[in-house]
């Protein structure tokens, strides 16, 4: 008995050894990400109250596409963070019918579209089973939308959340992993000179630069921001003002960026 328990614990100890590099040396599974091809699709004031400025007419998106899959639409150009991680600004295509719309006379069914061979009713059709209602019109809208931060390492996509960023007023200029934007406040009584660090707790810079007037303010609110490297400062454009310089103290990146081993988390990145 102790040589036959002997042998079967030395034939455990052998299969954990043997076990233990195939598991270990397993290959990770690759993720493709990719941005598509630029497409123009129809974009109005109208459709993005917010977002849009008086005139323009279309949007360029592009499909960013995981592992052969759809997953977001994106707008304008992606700014890369670090070696695996970038930033890419999100388009919304958002449902604009309402309950009462009708739809068009190509979306509505045939009659016959239910009948079985000849023209007869199909087996689980009563004799005077009428067609469905017709579905509502398909109405759809482009929006621009919050910026996300995509790991090519991982496939994963998520939110950037950035402090006191509109949609209508914020234009992002990319510096490392820095954030420069005019944002407004959540009361949207005031515009802020912000620059945010992806995935810090906190804005690097905050700075009230004016009041503002939801109803009736210039378009664009503020121009690009333009950055300096030596020494770090921030140049903001508001409009109708003069430029105001900011220095900005350097600091190490706060983004971590896992092996891919965990489940994503629900959101990710610069909150305030």
């Amino acid at each position: 008995m102790r040589v036959g328990g002997r042998v079967v614990f030395l034939a455990m100890v052998a299969g954990v050894l043997l076990a233990g590099p195939v598991a270990s040396g397993a290959p990770r599974k690759a993720h493709v990400v990719v941005l598509g091809a630029v497409r123009r699709v129809p974009y109005s004031k109208a459709g993005d109250p917010a977002g849009a400025l008086a005139g323009e007419s279309e949007l360029k998106v592009r499909a960013l596409v995981v592992d052969g899959a759809l997953k977001e639409w994106t707008t304008g150009d992606a700014h890369d963070v670090t070696d695996r991680s970038f930033a890419v600004r999100r388009a919304i295509r958002l449902n604009d019918a309402l309950p009462n719309d009708s739809s068009s006379p190509s979306d509505k069914p045939n009659p016959g579209d239910n009948a079985g061979a000849g023209g007869k009713p199909a087996p689980n059709e009563k004799p005077d089973a009428r067609p469905a209602p017709a579905p509502a019109a398909s109405r759809w809208v482009w929006q621009r939308g919050p910026w996300l931060l995509v790991d090519r390492t991982t496939g994963r996509v998520a939110a950037l959340k950035l402090p006191d960023y509109a949609s209508g007023v914020s234009q992002v200029s990319w510096f490392r992993d820095y954030a420069a934007y005019c944002g407004v406040t959540a009361r949207g009584k005031s515009l802020y000179a912000v620059v945010a660090q992806v995935a810090a707790s906190k804005p690097v810079l905050a700075k009230r630069l004016a009041a503002f007037d939801p109803e009736n303010h210039p378009e664009p609110v503020c121009g690009a921001a333009e950055w300096q490297r030596e020494p770090l400062r921030i140049t903001f454009h508001p409009a109708g003002k003069d430029a105001v310089s900011f220095d900005v103290v350097p600091g190490s990146a706060v983004l971590v960026e896992d092996a891919g081993d965990e489940p994503a988390p629900a959101a990710a990145a610069v909150a305030k």
